[in-house]
């Protein structure tokens, strides 16, 4: 064997080696929010003008919290929960934020972001990200998951037929690359990824340690 070949085979090996070592850090199961970041984020990256807000005034909630998640993950699927009863315990007082972070290897996870898209433009975002998200085993155990969701379309009132062209189309993917562009310019590499007030707050949420961050900035 060659000097070169030798070269370019050791060129490859380390290719692989960072390209799955990279998808093992962006597939992980994250279970804990022990690693956190006390450097606030570029704000800029963390919401734009088009992101879906719970807050209806978000100038009057005091704290914002966004997520970078992908709706195929386990990890966000149980963080899910977590968020809706924050969304309880400070009604007004926090706007959340969600932005796509569809993962490589989960197969369907375009596809849902595409479909909570697709029912935010016609101003239902919130009630299919809620369907998606509690009802994983219907979609992602399916081979026609756009049935699935076309069905989430009927329950929540959308026009089913402009919902199943726009998915169908792929009418949102730029939103969804920009989401994706936005997570990994802030450094994301694992889902769900959490910023309360630009504070990163990695994996599921303990929710006792997430009131503490939240009650903090609101000088509670």
């Amino acid at each position: 064997m060659s000097k070169e070949t030798k070269t370019l085979l050791a060129i490859g090996a380390a290719t692989l080696i960072i390209l799955f070592g990279g998808i093992f850090l962006m597939s992980r199961s994250n279970k804990s929010s022990s690693n956190t970041s006390q450097v606030p984020a570029n704000s800029q990256l963390l919401v734009r003008s088009d992101s879906y807000k719970t807050a209806t005034d978000s100038a009057s909630a005091k704290v914002t919290v966004v997520e970078f998640g992908d709706f195929e993950c386990p990890a966000c699927q149980e963080a899910h929960p977590v968020t809706k009863q924050m969304l309880k315990d400070y009604d007004g007082k926090v706007n959340f934020v969600f932005r796509n972070f569809p993962l490589p290897q989960h197969t369907k996870a375009q596809i849902s972001s595409e479909a909570a898209e697709a029912a935010g433009a016609q101003d239902k975002y919130w009630e299919m990200y809620d369907k998606i998200y509690e009802n994983p085993g219907e979609w992602e155990n399916s081979e026609s998951p756009l049935d699935v969701f076309s069905g989430y379309a009927k329950d929540i009132g959308l026009d089913v037929t402009k919902f199943e062209n726009d998915v169908k189309a792929n009418k949102f993917s730029n939103k969804i690359q920009q989401d994706m562009a936005d997570g990994i310019a802030l450094g994301i590499n694992s889902t769900p990824t959490f910023y309360i007030n630009g504070q990163q707050m990695v994996g599921v949420p303990d929710y006792s340690q997430l009131k503490q961050v939240i009650d903090k900035a609101l000088g509670n």
